[in-house]
């Protein structure tokens, strides 16, 4: 059988796991399954520990993207074991919806500046702190959202941020291509049910609404999406550059549904 995907024998750096549910575990566990060598990076030793039976045997760094220090002992710590990297899966995002969700217009500096630094900052400081150990074709994968003008209140202030995510893609594309052929880009799935998701508040009625707006009815699955981030790590994805590829399974075309529409105007 051939290899398709020519993922056996590589190395990945996924930054982000947080249980089964999380689309980086998806991610991969895929990678795994593909004779790739994944090494883990989280935030915490606590999220380590307790992720100790799910990455049992595995390589598991920590590495808090919120402290510059942290990010720049990172390169050395995987070095020791690996000559190259291959790819980098980037799934980081955190909010401070503590207080409650707010009208946008009154989020503070504070949630919105510690939500750039971790959700967006970090995938320009850990690409230049691992772009002496990228494979010269190297393939960088970030997580964002189906639509960044999309208002909805539920996720509050992340979306602008989702937005600067997906713009920091032509950047970082642009300023590598000087001295590689390394490539940025993004999986932008709508709603999915992960454990993140589930604490934003209002979020599970509109994955229920999502699953109606969906044309198949079914929201989309976090399967779905992670395949999508496997194809962008393979070389079979070497033309895509600088991209936010939409998963949606359609959600997007079918806002006007007629079944919608008639439920809604016959209350």
């Amino acid at each position: 059988m051939s290899d398709f995907l020519q993922l056996a024998g590589k190395t990945f750096v996924v930054c982000g796991v947080a249980n089964r549910k999380s689309i980086a575990w998806k991610i991969a566990a895929s990678l795994e399954s593909e004779g790739a060598t994944v090494v883990y990076v989280v935030r915490s030793e606590t999220r380590k520990e307790s992720l100790a039976k799910l990455l049992v045997n595995r390589e598991v760094h920590v590495c808090d993207v919120e402290h510059e220090d942290e990010i720049a002992a990172l390169p050395a710590k995987i070095a020791a074991k690996h000559s190259v990297v291959h790819g980098l899966v980037h799934s980081i995002a955190f909010a401070d919806y503590s207080e409650g969700m707010r009208p946008f217009h009154e989020t503070t500096k504070k949630q919105f500046l510690q939500a750039v630094d971790i959700s967006c900052f970090s995938l320009t400081a850990l690409s230049n702190a691992l772009k002496d150990l990228f494979a010269p074709d190297a393939s960088v994968v970030t997580i964002s959202i189906s639509t960044t003008r999309m208002a909805s209140e539920n996720y509050g202030f992340m979306a602008p941020i989702k937005a600067a995510l997906d713009s920091s893609l032509a950047f970082l594309a642009k300023s590598f291509s000087k001295f590689s052929q390394v490539r940025f880009n993004a999986v932008g799935p709508s709603l999915l049910k992960t454990s993140a998701s589930a604490g934003i508040p209002g979020y599970v009625d509109a994955y229920l609404f999502a699953e109606q707006a969906i044309p198949r009815k079914q929201a989309l699955q976090t399967d779905e999406a992670a395949n999508v981030a496997i194809f962008l790590l393979s070389s079979r994805s070497s033309g895509i550059q600088a991209q936010n590829l939409v998963v949606d399974a359609g959600m997007s075309i079918n806002y006007f549904d007629r079944d919608i529409i008639e439920r809604i105007m016959n209350k």
